[in-house]
């Protein structure tokens, strides 16, 4: 069988190459986004090759020869790219032993490191195979029991250069004749430039330029720092208009748009239980907050674009880019560089396009775009605000009879790419066009707004029901988790209150409504690591199962409460089936814990009526380094499952039990994120 991104991409030349020295070249159409996926990708192409880790080199994304695998998102990259190196990695070598047994006369052949039956190697053997053929299907995988490489954690491929500052991101690159450019932001959503008088900025020396185009504004000099200054000397006059809704009454928002609404489960009954109860939760808007700002570089060399981005989608971002302005695709070429985190669709995509537009006023020479701290917080697409109302039947023994769990969000989705019109931010300004709506994964896939809003808990009589607003007063899209963070934290927070209605511990009270055997095992795993049967105040529990179909999760989290809530330790179990890397699914899970922290009790995008608030980092705070809890993972091992999504599981159980710990501590439910002090005195 071939896997779907094999099948999309069958050429086994496509995704390999083997050298005369010995190197072997792995391509996929997956990036490093700090995850580790390349180091596990190269771990698994090199134990179906039965070559030497060492010899893989895992060459960049590049639209020009790399698979095209659409995004690297939802954190399927093991499941879905991992799949289609593990086939192409057996097919190559199946080629290889072909060549050799005709060569050697004897189809008796094993091969260590490349080197078959200790005579012959790969690189001996280039003149005799054809790698340019299609994957067929007909090599199976090595069994679990002959992998050599998968299951252990060689060092990271993408480290080394971290660690020792060597240039490595996209901040790093400098072109030939580089040229620096900046662009000036309306001062809110929806302003429009009146007028404009660059005199001044073009009579500074160094400035090459200046670019207007609708109400898209940047200007380009030969220095940064001379970019900057222009900046400021461009008399701007806008007109601005309130858009924005009440920051503090965003649930009461959320709930009274107009929406779309889907019913995804509906198995109701009537008048099932004596007692009704329901509360609602909800979370504010959230910024990706990427420690670097977004960057790109673009050079136009007559009608050819060269463009070099951190994107997460760099086929979806020459499609945008194309479609806006009306060139082929054979014009335009995107190269993936590495950026400091994504956590989603950031602004990297944006900034790309900023670089484009104004790097066509220069023709033939590069243009480096790096946006402000306020560019990023104020102007990249945001984690959409939820607002989440659950109910449900309990029978006279306290015993649920029916669940029922309605949803209201913007979509979680506009990524270049996906709609009829381009979403990029640039765009919009040329155009004075306004964002498209953005939308929501296919369910079946795992869904947006609506992800693991189905509770995986039997609980009879579900009802669960999506309200996607179809107006967008901020920008949403992707930020990691979707829709799964807020979801899991409703859910669990509402089965933590359940479980204390009825007098049950909460780990029980969950283990009997469960029947999966793996959800059983890392729920007994994190409390059991965690020591819950001796908890004192401030322990707090949760689990999930990312997206229904990912990695299991449990948590417990200890927390503090005196004037600010501070999380001590979280204890994490995690079942992500047949684990590659055991150190690299710990740094995923305890990243994604630690990531979880911080939006649970400090992060909250502000704005007035009009304008963004929130744009540095006193008023966008984040989890300080002193403020990290301690984080243990336990890893339930499942080499005889398929590898499972991890990267994204630990975001919805985290807050939950935080919560649920704070409930512990103060004897107070905050349903409404984040955990300030404010929300907290409030929910009193």
């Amino acid at each position: 069988m071939i896997p779907p991104n094999l099948a999309t991409n069958p050429r086994l030349s496509h995704w390999i190459s083997v050298h005369p020295d010995g190197t072997i070249d792995v391509r996929c159409g997956k990036v490093e986004l700090g995850q580790g996926i390349l180091t596990a990708l190269a771990q698994i192409a090199a134990d179906e090759l039965d070559v030497d880790y060492g010899r893989i080199r895992m060459v960049p994304l590049t639209t020009d020869s790399s698979p095209d695998e659409a995004l690297t998102a939802g954190s399927r990259s093991i499941e879905h790219s991992g799949a289609a190196l593990r086939q192409v990695g057996a097919e190559v070598r199946a080629v290889f032993l072909a060549a050799a047994a005709r060569v050697l006369g004897t189809d008796s052949l094993s091969v260590v490191d490349g080197v078959i039956n200790g005579t012959v190697s790969y690189w001996d053997l280039l003149d005799d195979v054809d790698l340019d053929v299609e994957a067929t299907g007909n090599v199976s995988p090595k069994p679990v029991a002959e992998r050599r490489i998968v299951g252990t954690s060689p060092a990271r491929l993408d480290i080394p250069d971290k660690v020792y500052g060597r240039p490595r991101f996209i901040h790093d690159l400098s072109l030939p004749g580089m040229l620096y450019g900046r662009v000036v932001r309306p001062p809110s959503r929806g302003a429009t430039l009146v007028s404009l008088d660059a005199n001044e900025a073009l009579a500074l020396n160094g400035v090459v330029d200046v670019v207007r185009d609708g109400d898209f504004l940047g200007v380009i000099a030969t220095r940064e720092e001379i970019a900057l200054r222009a900046k400021e000397l461009l008399r701007c006059e806008w007109t601005e208009r309130d858009s924005l809704p009440d920051v503090d009454a965003l649930s009461e928002f959320l709930m009274s748009r107009r929406t779309e609404d889907v019913t995804l489960v509906d198995e109701s009954t009537e008048d099932s239980g004596t007692t009704t109860v329901s509360a609602v939760y909800s979370r504010p808007y959230l910024a990706h907050a990427s420690m670097a700002p977004s960057c790109g570089i673009a050079r136009w060399d007559g009608d050819k674009l060269e463009l070099w981005s951190h994107s997460q989608g760099v086929y979806h971002l020459r499609k945008d880019i194309c479609r806006t302005l009306g060139v082929a695709v054979d014009q335009v070429t995107v190269h993936h560089v590495e950026g400091a985190g994504a956590y989603g669709h950031n602004g990297a995509d944006d900034a790309a396009y900023d670089a484009v537009l104004l790097a066509r006023a220069v023709n033939g020479r590069p243009v480096q775009v790096v946006w402000s701290r306020a560019d990023e917080l104020g102007w990249a697409p945001f984690g959409a605000a939820m607002a989440i109302r659950i109910e449900a039947d309990l029978d006279a023994a306290g015993e649920i009879t029916a669940w029922r769990h309605d949803v209201y969000s913007n979509g979680h989705v506009s990524r270049p790419g996906v709609f009829d019109v381009p979403s990029l931010l640039g765009a919009q300004l040329r155009t004075g066009a306004s964002p498209p709506v953005s939308m929501d994964p296919p369910f079946a896939g795992g869904g947006g707004s609506e992800r693991n809003s189905v509770p995986l808990y039997s609980f009879p009589g579900q009802r669960v029901v999506k309200h996607r607003l179809l107006e967008m007063p901020l920008r949403t899209s992707s930020l990691r988790s979707l829709g799964a963070y807020t979801n899991i934290f409703a859910i669990e927070s509402f089965v933590d209150e359940l479980a204390l209605r009825a007098g049950a511990d909460p780990v029980d009270y969950r283990l009997r409504y469960l029947e999966d055997e793996r959800a059983h095992a890392v729920i007994k795993a994190a409390a059991d690591a965690a020591g819950w049967a001796d908890r004192g105040d401030g322990w707090g529990f949760a689990f999930a199962r990312y997206s229904n179909h990912g990695a299991y999760c449990a948590v417990v989290a200890e927390v503090e409460a005196e004037t600010e809530v501070r999380v001590k330790r979280l204890t994490l179990a995690v079942d992500a089936g047949a684990v590659v890397s055991p150190d690299g699914l710990r740094n995923q899970v305890e990243g994604g814990a630690v990531q979880s922290t911080s939006w649970t009790v400090k992060e909250q995008v502000r704005f007035d009526r009009s304008r963004v608030t929130s744009t540095d980092w006193e008023s966008y705070p984040i989890l300080r380094f002193s403020e990290v809890p301690a984080v243990d993972v336990v890893i339930v091992d499942r080499p005889d499952r398929p590898s499972l999504g991890a990267g994204e599981t630990a975001q919805g159980p985290t807050a939950a039990a935080i919560a649920n710990a704070l409930h512990s501590a103060l004897g107070v439910r905050v349903r409404h994120l984040p955990l300030t002090p404010a929300n907290i005195i409030a929910a009193m």
